[in-house]
């Protein structure tokens, strides 16, 4: 989760990643941020998000994208 974090404020640091639960509902993150989480993310984690995973219920909060992040991981 740290890492995700890291990233996550990397990208949009003014935002409190660990209460946050409307990143994409809220307007917090643009479509050129998500762009460069996804990068990231897959990067960083050695994964690969299929568009249907870039939904906002995946992206609203850390928690939300570290579990869509197992998931992946474990295919």
């Amino acid at each position: 989760m740290e890492t995700l974090i890291r990233i996550l404020e990397d990208i949009q640091p003014d935002i409190d990643y660990t209460t946050c639960t409307n990143l994409i509902d809220g307007h917090y993150l643009d479509s050129l941020s998500i762009l460069s989480l996804v990068s990231e993310i897959e990067d960083e984690f050695d994964i690969t998000i299929p568009t249907v995973e870039i939904i906002p219920e995946n992206f609203n909060s850390a928690q939300q994208l570290m579990l869509m992040i197992n998931r992946l991981k474990e295919v």
